[in-house]
């Protein structure tokens, strides 16, 4: 395999606000996510930043490997490739990972959020789906009729996200632990549990950053 290591593509793979400073300002050198595909090739993690073909290597800098403990849960170790979401900073041409945001095995490129969505976070039993926008909360569920809200900005302390909602009509009160969330059946890891109260119902699921 032909591994190059790309400045312009490692760029690319950081879609997020703010990457590029301006001059007269300093580079701001704070974890962003990084969105590709990951496999294991001949011992090394080799990076793929979503629509270009070159690859970088990744370094798992968490505490107690915690970033390649839940990559290999979804089949990493075992040869299968991933698409990954991964907060990570670049430094010498590798790709320093210190949190998992989602890892998919078989799972294609997603857009970012962008200015328009900043979070979502989804479960099962029963199906249901939250989309965070910086104008409105939606709320999907199996049966039920869908919930729409104001955005309110969170509180955030010691990796938990609060988020408390309130119309006329209804009330979600939603909680992000950041605390890694598995999903067997879609052989997914995300990394953030979920809680969400609405109407007197308890849904439990996992969220990830948009």
């Amino acid at each position: 395999m032909n591994i190059r290591h790309s400045l312009v593509a490692l760029l690319a793979a950081f879609l997020t606000h703010g990457l590029q400073a301006a001059d007269n300002k300093p580079q701001d050198n704070s974890p962003k996510l990084a969105y590709g595909q990951l496999m294991k090739y001949d011992g090394k993690l080799l990076f793929s930043p979503c629509r270009d073909p070159s690859y970088s290597t990744m370094e798992d800098v968490s505490q107690d490997r915690a970033v390649t403990k839940a990559l290999n849960s979804v089949g990493l170790e075992a040869g299968k490739k991933l698409y990954v979401e991964l907060l990570a900073v670049i430094e010498g041409g590798v790709i320093k990972a210190s949190a998992v945001n989602q890892a998919r095995t078989e799972g294609h490129c997603q857009l970012p959020g962008g200015n328009r969505e900043s979070w979502r976070a989804a479960g099962k039993e029963p199906g249901w789906l939250l989309a965070i926008g910086n104008e409105s909360v939606a709320l999907k569920r199996e049966g039920k009729p869908d919930v729409m809200t104001p955005y309110a900005p969170p509180t955030s302390e010691g990796g938990v996200t609060k988020f408390k909602l309130v119309t006329e009509s209804a009330k979600l009160a939603i909680q992000f632990d950041n605390v890694l969330c598995h999903d067997a059946a879609a052989n997914s890891v995300f990394g953030w549990t979920a809680t969400v109260e609405v109407g007197g119902q308890t849904l439990k699921g996992c969220a990830w950053q948009r």
